[in-house]
């Protein structure tokens, strides 16, 4: 049997999980608009999904967004704009891209690492590194 028939097989009789690139779900924000501000509900679980810090999600978002927020105790978030619920998962989507899933692999086992004066986007599922701008 030559080597591209047992690739084959081999192929054949793996999982179709392992073909599957988007086992990844970005979160999508719930809230409601309350007079002129614009409420969060699940930023932190949206952080926790993206496995990133509370305040480098926050800090992003805001700068993207040009509206002034905060996190309250209850953990929700208070945005003082009305921002439609789309723009802001289209802000968080970006995120992910740009400081969660991996560019080679597209998968997002990956963490920030600073090394020296640069911070790496390293990814633990296929070991590649790239540069990703300043945490903020």
């Amino acid at each position: 049997m030559d080597y591209e028939s047992m690739l084959k097989r081999a192929r054949e009789r793996m999982p179709e999980s392992v073909f599957e690139k988007e086992r990844f779900e970005i979160p999508k924000v719930r809230g409601h608009l309350e007079g002129n501000k614009t409420i969060i509900t699940n930023f932190q679980q949206v952080a926790g999904t993206l496995r990133r810090p509370l305040d480098h999600l926050l800090k992003y978002v805001l700068k993207e967004l040009a509206a002034p927020g905060e996190i309250m105790r209850s953990g929700l978030l208070v945005l003082g704009a009305k921002i439609p619920a789309g723009r802001i998962n289209e802000k968080i989507r970006q995120y992910a891209l740009e400081f969660v899933l991996c560019a080679d692999c597209g998968k997002p086992d990956t963490e920030i690492v600073r090394e020296g004066d640069f911070n790496f986007l390293k990814c633990s599922a296929c070991g590649a590194k790239h540069p990703v701008k300043s945490k903020l």
